[in-house]
């Protein structure tokens, strides 16, 4: 994970119509003398004074300490990690703190699970009552004896070879992929699973598993397990989902009755491997019992109002379920212990009077991931309208020397440009740098200048990171079409033991979770004190950040030109350039954002637009700075510098302007995909965009009523390496406005 620590600074003086603008070097040095928030320093000293990691690590030792198995009295009543949230909210004061229950269905509930080794010697090889990991979900009820055989990495050529049906298969290869071909296609009674999860660091871990096509239940899309990436290759509709399998073909193959899975730690499942391979006959019985409980979608949630309801809200989130029937530590009791820290934080401060009463609300949620967070978010539309931003914790605990991690702040894209990113990376930045011992205060008394330390935490740097934008957790609920609310995320990466039996307590550190609880709260209560003073402050810090975001862009463009040939110079040439265009683009939009935190929009938009025009300027010395260095790319090259000339149908792009209407919104989270799956197959086909539009779903998000086409095209070009097309934006747009939800 790098920082941006590469791009040109610049600095603005703007004095009437004069405006000098300066381009040097990387803006990496930093001034060691120097540590500054955007909040007073008095009440920074005292949320990072407030802040106890010790408390907010206890929260995690006493929800997720170990893998357990949940008992009855738990599925009939609440869940303990909603107990355990109400428990500590009521603790803290939060008399409007509230429990809400949504019917959910059914979850997997292992009651029972073992296999035992019963010939040639008793032994037992797993049982869930020593780490119900060991017993993948959605196992059925089963009582079988059986051979084990070999089957090594689960090919069909092993497979084949190993004949397994009415036998239990051990593999080293994939659960799923081998479960499905030895199970479902060759007649094994079940498979043990040997697997080192992630890698050898930890020999005794096993990755979460599960058998059959069901996902545990409760959970979302699972962490970081991928990215937000629009629509699937082949051309869905954006926001719309795969097609379904023809009914017919549906009934005519069944799907097969579930089998078991058992999976073994690498140091014990080895043991069982150099037997196998030895040819040694291995009988095992298998007991398995395992109910369908109901259970509930369950949504905790707080706030402590604003001064002026009307002024809006920021939203903390955090999923306290990564699933139903396994937990983790850090993944992701870890960034629910961080939030609710946070919540304590401000709580304590502003009812002791030590912080004034913000002017907007700042509100919490806890719930399953994407499941209970889109259910609440689906239900308070009315919320949402007001709502400002989402700061999202995800994975937030870990001890960052013992999983060799960084703490990331993972940006909004260029579809939801929003202050709150300038606002987290500030103190990002006032933790990371200002903990760290530094060369040139060697003399002074204080060799750490803001030392941010839990007092029985680890005392080690804050190693941070600042990053384009990530999906896959619930912020991508906030930042969905059809709520609009800019959302970032929180979270250590990597995690050697993420999504498994490792995602343990031991994991975490004080330190750690006092730094994401401080951070958290101190931006949150940044953006819902904010007056037209603050405002003008943060406009300045963006303006200041984007001359180094675009000096970034930059060298990007001039390692393209870099890694250009003669015949691709053009290419290079014009994709060097989107990507400062771009930038130039969604800093403008960012500082836009700014205006409404401000009770005077005009003065506040004065300023702002003095900014806009500063960022215009780093723009255009950057462009200049690529076409110097295109023209010495030419030279080297023995070819004629490129001259650039806007072709008929950029023109005609970039007069063309869409805008969302109503219908994108009015149905809340998620509910603008509907009207998409109502179009036609015949305009789908007519309008297909398939492989010419990189990321359809930010494309959505783009449409504001103010980006032409063309626009459109150079902010979806400028964030990933592949490329989209003109026609392909235009029929992309063309199936939104079918469906209502964008007008010309």
């Amino acid at each position: 994970m790098k920082r941006w620590l590469i791009g040109a600074a610049a600095f603005a003086l703007i004095g009437g119509a004069a405006l000098i603008v300066f381009t040097g070097s990387a803006s990496a040095q930093y001034t060691p003398w120097l540590y500054w928030t955007l909040l007073p320093k008095v009440q920074m000293d005292l949320i990072v004074g407030e802040s106890s990691g010790e408390t907010a690590l206890a929260t995690i030792q006493d929800i997720a300490s170990y893998m357990r198995d949940r008992q009855p009295e738990e599925w009939a009543g609440t869940l303990w990690e909603s107990e355990a949230m109400m428990i500590r909210l009521k603790r803290y004061g939060f008399k409007n703190a509230e429990l809400i229950k949504y019917p959910a269905g059914e979850a997997w509930d292992p009651v029972q699970g073992s296999l035992w080794e019963i010939k040639p010697g008793l032994r037992k090889l797993a049982a869930i009552e020593d780490n119900v990991t060991q017993l993948a979900a959605n196992s059925p009820t089963t009582d079988v004896t059986a051979e084990l055989v070999w089957v090594g990495r689960g090919t069909a050529a092993e497979v084949e070879a190993a004949k397994v049906e009415g036998k239990i298969a051990v593999t080293e290869g994939s659960m799923m992929q081998v479960y499905n071909l030895v199970c479902n296609q060759k007649g094994a009674l079940g498979i043990v699973v040997v697997t080192p999860a992630r890698g050898t660091n930890d020999l005794t871990q096993m990755g979460w598993a599960q058998v059959g096509g069901m996902r545990r239940p409760g959970g979302g899309q699972g962490g970081p397990g991928g990215a937000r990436g629009g629509n699937p290759p082949g051309g869905n509709p954006p926001g719309g989902a795969p097609p379904a399998p023809p009914a017919a073909q549906a009934s005519a193959t069944p799907a097969p009755a579930p089998k078991f899975g058992f999976q073994l730690p690498v140091r014990e499942g080895e043991i069982l491997k150099q037997r196998l391979t030895a040819n040694e006959k291995i009988t095992v019985r298998v007991k398995i019992v395992a109910d369908k409980v109901k259970y509930n979608t369950e949504v905790v949630t707080c706030s402590i109002p604003g001064s002026d309801q009307a002024a809006g809200e920021v939203i903390f989130s955090a999923h306290s379920f990564e699933g139903i029937s396994k937990q983790g530590a850090n993944d992701n009791t870890s960034g629910s212990a961080a939030i609710l820290e946070s919540a304590r934080i401000l709580k304590t401060l502003i009812d002791d009077g030590r912080l004034p009463q913000p002017k907007r609300t700042i509100r919490w949620l806890w719930g399953p991931e994407f499941a209970g967070t889109g259910k609440w978010v689906g239900e308070h539309k009315d919320i949402m309208s007001r709502t400002l931003c989402n700061i999202n914790m995800d994975m937030v605990g870990e001890w960052l020397s013992k999983n060799q991690s960084f703490f990331c702040l993972m940006r909004t894209t260029y579809g939801n440009p929003h202050y709150i990113n300038d606002v987290m990376e500030n103190i990002y930045r006032y933790v990371g740098e200002g903990t760290r011992e530094r060369l040139q205060n060697r003399s002074t008394a204080f060799k750490v200048p803001v030392r941010i330390v839990a007092p029985f935490g680890a005392d080690e740097p804050f190693w941070y990171s600042i990053e384009t934008h990530y999906g896959a957790s619930d912020h991508e609920v906030f930042n969905d079409w059809g709520v609009g609310v800019p959302g970032i995320m929180m979270i250590a990466w990597p995690d050697r033991w993420y999504h498994t039996s490792g995602d343990t307590a031991d994991k975490s550190d004080a330190t750690q979770m006092k730094r994401a609880a401080l951070i958290g709260a101190a931006g949150a209560y940044t953006v819902a004190a904010a007056d037209d003073a603050q405002a003008i402050k943060l406009a300045g810090e963006i303006a200041s950040n984007a001359a180094r975001r675009i000096g970034h862009q930059m060298v990007v463009g001039l390692e393209a030109l870099n890694g250009a040939n003669a015949a691709g110079l053009v290419e290079a040439y014009k994709t060097a350039r989107t990507y400062v265009e771009g930038a130039v683009i969604n800093e403008k939009d960012t500082l836009d954002s700014v205006l409404e935190l401000a009770g005077d929009k005009a003065a506040v938009g004065a300023y702002v637009g003095k900014m806009k025009t500063s960022v215009e300027a780093v723009g255009a010395a950057e462009l200049a700075a690529l076409q110097a260095h295109m023209e010495a790319a030419a030279k080297r090259l023995g070819a004629k510098p490129v001259v650039l000339q806007i072709t008929d149908e950029e023109k005609k792009a970039a007069k063309i302007v869409p805008r969302p209407t109503a219908k994108v919104t009015a149905e809340g989270y998620g509910g603008y995909r509907k009207f998409i799956n109502e179009v036609s197959a015949a305009d789908k086909a007519k309008y297909a965009y398939a492989g010419e539009v990189s990321n359809p779903t930010e494309l959505q998000l783009l449409v504001n009523g103010k980006h032409s086409v063309l626009e459109i095209r150079s902010l979806l070009d400028a964030q990933v390496t592949r490329k989209s097309t003109i026609k392909g934006i235009i029929n992309c747009l063309t199936i939104l406005k079918l469906a209502g939800l964008v007008e010309f």
